[in-house]
Formats: structure tokens, C-alpha cells, sequence
């Protein structure tokens, strides 16, 4: 019974060097913070990122070391730690000590008798570099794909006429009074390319017609099915996230619509939601379908930050539209949801305040 103490003891010192040792030799930055706003201690991983030395970085405030336009909702944020509220998947940049600046990854969670925060972060400037570069790539290609299209419905509509004007001059052209064979034999071979030459000018356009007509191809589409797709496509991003997605659509199980635009507005509403969720509180959305004067109607909620529509009003759903201050912001998502449903005949509002979430409605065309 003597001898169990020793041991026991033992074990715990062990156990306490091998956290010392995984504190010390983490990749990701592990800190303890207090609820004055200063670092207690932090891990070399921290020091070596932002390339302050320890002793600088636990005798500033930690809002010296974030990047301006973040840290008012930085320091938003550290108010709910200490209000018990645990902070998970929060993202802000901090400014190194050679002026780069790093984006981070946190989850956080207080111990209020101590008055300490545990937290943890990962380091994701590079995940943001690539989706900015994705962002920037997907615009210009966007508008590549769109002005190339207009060129070739263009270059085919102006070369008809030509075209039409030349087999008309062959019409006209009185071949009876020419008596040289190779002349006739010319004249024929100029008048077969330009039959040629039109009829590959119509099958182009058609081509360009059906793949259009392709793209917009309608289909009873179940709602169920079609979401749980995009969910399990994005069960990462859920999974860290912790967003609680709830789903109703007994009242309208089904639409007609084009399956990729579907797709692409709950994969855009949900991602969104999960980006501007609330500092402090895990992401809610709500899917629910309802029949209005002979209409579907879709409603997705959520509890994010929310929008000033007396700001934003007509711009919500313009091109590289921005309302708040993050980088990541690139004005895409709301504009593309936007034109899916518009492009087939449907209309989309928004309901919203801030700090109480968003309400995007759509009617389908029957």
C-alpha cells in the first residue's frame, strides 16, 4: 500500500514532462492566455512564427500583435471566453515581426476559476493564398469563358452576312455567257466553299445553341438528395466547423431545376454561413421547402453575423461585392447564387440584421 504512492507519483511527474515535451515540440501554436488580454505562455512554435521573442510577446497585449482590421472582432471574440463561451474555428491575421502578415486558425476555451484561456491555433496563410489565387483564377476565367462566348456568337453572326451577300452575287451571276471552262470550273469551286463555308457557320452557332441549352438543362431535382450530396462533399468543413445543419423540405420534396446550379447555391449558402457564423457561437442552418401561391419556395437560415441591408440594399448580389472586412471575402459566392437562380426564371431576397443571421428565400419558376 506504501510503495503504490511513490509509483503513483512517479507516473504523474512523467506524465507532466511528456505534456511539457508535446507542448514544447507542437507544430501548431499552443498558448495560455489570461482574461486581461496578455499571453501567460506560450510554445516556441508561436515565437518562431511571429518572430517575436518570448519575452516580447508575454509583455504586450495580444491585440499589438494583430492586424489592424481584425482587432475589434478579436477582441469581441475574447469578451465571450470570458463569458464562458468557448471559441471554435476563429479565424483572424496577426502582423509578424518583419511586417508579414499570417492568418490563423483558433479554438479556444476559458477556465473561468483561473481566469485563463487554453488555445490553440494552426497556421493557414497558405490555404488563404490558395483560395484567394482560386478566387482570382475563377474570376478571370469566368470572364474569359463569357467574352469568348459573345466573340464567337458575334464573329458567326458577322460573317453570315457576308457569306449570304456573296451566294446572292452567285445568283445573280449569269454563268451562260462565260465560255472559258476554267473560269465556270472557279466560279463553281468558290461557290461550293461559301455553301460550305455558311453551312459550317450555322452548325457552329447550333453546336454553341444545344451546349448552352446543356447547361441549362431542367429536371425534377429532390432536395433531400441533392443536399446531403453537397453536405457529404463538404463533411470536413461541417466536421470542424461544428455547424448544426437541420433540413425540412416536407412540404415540397421536389423542384425543377438545373442539378449544378442547385449544387452550386447550397454549396455557396452553406459555405457562407459557415465563414460569417458569429464569434463565439457555432454555426446554425436551417433548410426548410414550402408551396406558395402555386410556387416552391426555398428558405435557408442561419445565426451569422448577419447584414446591414440598409447598406448593402441592391449591392448583396453584385460582382466582388464585399460587406465586412475580411480579406477571404471575395464578393463571388452571393453573385453566383444569384445568377442561377435568375438565369432560369427564379427570384432570390434576403432578410437580414446584424449580429441575427440571414434569411435568403427562393421561388422557383413553375
Amino acid at each position: 500500500m506504501n510503495n503504490s504512492v511513490p509509483n503513483l507519483t512517479k507516473k504523474t511527474v512523467d506524465f507532466f514532462n511528456q505534456f511539457e515535451e508535446f507542448f514544447d515540440s507542437s507544430p501548431d501554436l499552443l498558448c495560455v492566455a489570461g482574461f486581461d488580454g496578455y499571453f501567460k505562455r506560450i510554445n516556441p512554435s508561436v515565437s518562431k512564427l511571429l518572430e517575436y521573442s518570448e519575452e516580447e510577446l508575454l509583455s504586450k497585449p495580444i491585440n499589438d500583435f494583430v492586424f489592424e482590421m481584425d482587432k475589434v472582432t478579436t477582441a469581441n471574440s475574447r469578451k465571450n471566453l470570458t463569458r464562458k463561451i468557448g471559441l471554435y474555428n476563429f479565424e483572424n491575421r496577426y502582423v509578424t515581426k518583419s511586417g508579414n502578415i499570417v492568418w490563423l486558425l483558433w479554438t479556444s476555451f476559458p477556465i473561468q476559476k483561473d481566469k485563463l484561456v487554453f488555445a490553440i491555433a494552426k497556421n493557414i496563410t497558405f490555404k488563404k493564398e490558395l483560395e484567394q489565387e482560386r478566387n482570382a483564377h475563377l474570376t478571370e476565367l469566368t470572364k474569359i469563358n463569357n467574352e469568348l462566348k459573345q466573340l464567337t456568337y458575334t464573329t458567326a453572326h458577322d460573317l453570315r452576312s457576308p457569306v449570304n451577300n456573296l451566294l446572292a452575287v452567285f445568283d445573280l451571276l449569269d454563268t451562260s455567257t462565260i465560255t472559258d471552262p476554267e473560269t465556270l470550273e472557279l466560279i463553281s469551286i468558290i461557290e461550293i466553299a461559301t455553301h460550305s463555308l455558311k453551312k459550317t457557320l450555322i452548325d457552329h452557332v447550333a453546336i454553341l445553341d444545344k451546349k448552352n441549352e446543356e447547361d441549362n438543362q431542367l429536371e425534377v431535382l429532390n432536395l433531400d438528395l441533392i443536399l446531403k450530396e453537397v453536405l457529404f462533399s463538404i463533411n470536413s468543413l461541417i466536421h470542424n466547423s461544428k455547424a448544426a445543419v437541420t433540413i425540412d423540405f416536407s412540404e415540397a420534396e421536389t423542384v425543377i431545376f438545373n442539378k449544378t446550379s442547385l449544387k452550386s447555391i447550397f454549396l455557396n449558402l452553406i459555405t457562407n454561413s459557415i465563414k460569417y457564423s458569429q464569434p463565439g457561437s457555432l454555426p446554425i442552418i436551417n433548410f426548410n421547402s414550402h408551396r406558395f401561391n402555386g410556387s416552391t419556395q426555398l428558405t435557408i437560415t442561419d445565426n451569422g453575423i448577419g447584414f446591414d441591408m440598409e447598406k448593402v440594399k441592391d449591392k448583396i448580389f453584385g460582382l466582388h461585392q464585399k460587406f465586412n472586412s475580411r480579406e477571404d471575402s471575395n464578393g463571388i459566392g452571393l453573385y453566383l447564387v444569384y445568377n442561377h437562380v435568375t438565369n432560369l426564371g427564379g427570384h432570390i431576397c434576403l432578410e437580414s440584421k446584424i449580429n441575427e443571421g440571414a434569411k435568403f428565400t427562393i421561388i422557383f419558376k413553375d
